[in-house]
């Protein structure tokens, strides 16, 4: 589960996700969701070559990174509309997830993330012990 702590660097990150900054730029859009056993997370990065995308995984915080390239300088802009330039996300993952399993795939400019529910979070039956032979007490 994605987990979310702090309201004050909630609505900082969201002012800068909608607004984006001059050093990055608004574009990393994500859709998240559960199957089964596992949160998958997809990140549109258009444009983006495989090698400029860095995943980095500190205690329970996922950061992307991602650079789409600057054109040259020797070109006459037109349009410029899609960003450009370095672009950065973070994710605060729950304790209930395998940070260590994080399987991450790219194809067709998604980037898409894997990450598995924790063994210790999975529901799972407790055993009574008992025993046959039970022995009153005398006082």
């Amino acid at each position: 589960m994605l987990m979310r702590t702090d309201p004050f660097r909630d609505l900082d990150r969201l002012t800068q996700q909608i607004l984006g900054t001059t050093a990055r730029p608004a574009a990393m859009p994500m859709d998240a969701w559960r199957e089964g056993e596992q949160f998958v997370v997809e990140f549109d990065l258009p444009g983006v070559d495989a090698d400029a995308i860095e995943l980095d995984v500190e205690r329970n915080v996922l950061t992307v990174h991602a650079q789409r390239p600057t054109r040259a300088d020797n070109q006459e802009m037109l349009a410029s509309e899609r960003p450009k330039g370095v672009f950065s996300r973070q994710l605060f993952l729950g304790d209930n997830l395998d940070t260590d399993r994080i399987a991450a795939s790219y194809e067709s400019g998604v980037l898409r993330l894997t990450i598995p529910v924790a063994e210790r979070a999975k529901a799972r039956k407790i055993e009574i012990a008992h025993t046959e032979d039970r022995k009153a007490v005398s006082a």
